[in-house]
């Protein structure tokens, strides 16, 4: 039986370290299930009895957040690889990434006008230009916020600071995006599903912004998406002209789907 470097065979090496790992579950049969591997088996590992095929090994590592080094080397020498916040085992069941991909289908990539009723100003709106893409898999937002809105809020109306990003997913029926500025210094999330329209290009649903609440601004409002696909010149245009408007400044289909007025549920 092969050896590790401080005179241990794998076997027990392996299983010395999987206990350690475990310990920090409620108990090996809560690891078992989650894993989906039958406990009789998961105890001969841990009982350094025999090891895992490699795609158990492949299946325990991800779950353990680690790497394969846990057949060769003591716990303590691996630097661990920490799973992201959405890929943590404490909440990956909950959070569904596998089936939450948003499809080309559902939101094309490309250019984007949006509106919205104004945080800041209640009585004005937003009209904005945002864009949206894939990469390894997964549906990115990017855009810049209005010069006046991160002028009002006492920041440097630069680029760097204007500049949001954030992520997309899939909830039920509509798309969920939370998006932010640099460092995270604001917060909002959109959630729009589609609308029925002639060319399939709108979206609609709600912003809301992660704010303690103030007497004069909102931190809820209706938004609409609209799909610019290859027009340049709506593009162009829709840029130039982001930022506050007037309810009448609005294009008439936006108008329709904020409803401005009637109560927001």
């Amino acid at each position: 039986m092969k050896s590790h470097a401080n005179g241990l065979p794998v076997r027990e090496l392996f299983g010395r370290n999987l206990r350690i790992l475990s310990d920090t579950y409620p108990s090996v049969s809560e690891v078992c299930r989650q894993l989906d591997i039958n406990r009789a088996q998961f105890n001969r590992y841990l009982n350094g009895e025999s090891y895992p095929r490699p795609d158990t090994l492949a299946k325990i590592c991800e779950f353990f957040g680690t790497d394969a080094r846990i057949l060769t080397e003591p716990l303590e020498a691996i630097s661990q690889t920490r799973p992201d916040l959405l890929t943590h085992p404490e909440i990956r069941e909950f959070t569904a990434l596998e089936t939450s991909a948003v499809s080309e289908e559902m939101l094309p990539s490309g250019f984007y006008r949006f509106s919205r009723q104004s945080f800041l100003y209640p009585e004005s709106f937003v009209m904005g230009l945002l864009f949206v893409y894939r990469r390894d898999g997964w549906t990115f937002v990017k855009g810049s916020e209005a010069r006046q809105s991160v002028t009002e809020q006492g920041l440097p109306a630069n680029v760097r600071t204007r500049q949001f990003r954030g992520y997309a997913l899939q909830w039920e029926d509509g798309i969920g995006a939370m998006v932010s500025r640099r460092n995270a210094l604001t917060c909002t999330f959109n959630f729009i599903a589609p609308v029925a329209s002639l060319n399939r290009n709108f979206w609609h649903g709600y912003a809301a912004r992660t704010v303690n609440e103030t007497i004069n601004t909102t931190r809820v409002a209706r938004m609409v998406y609209e799909y610019l696909g290859d027009s340049t010149s709506l593009i162009l245009q829709t840029a130039r002209g982001s930022g506050f408007c007037e309810l009448d400044e609005l294009p008439a289909f936006h108008r329709r789907l904020l409803r401005v007025g009637e109560s927001f549920s």
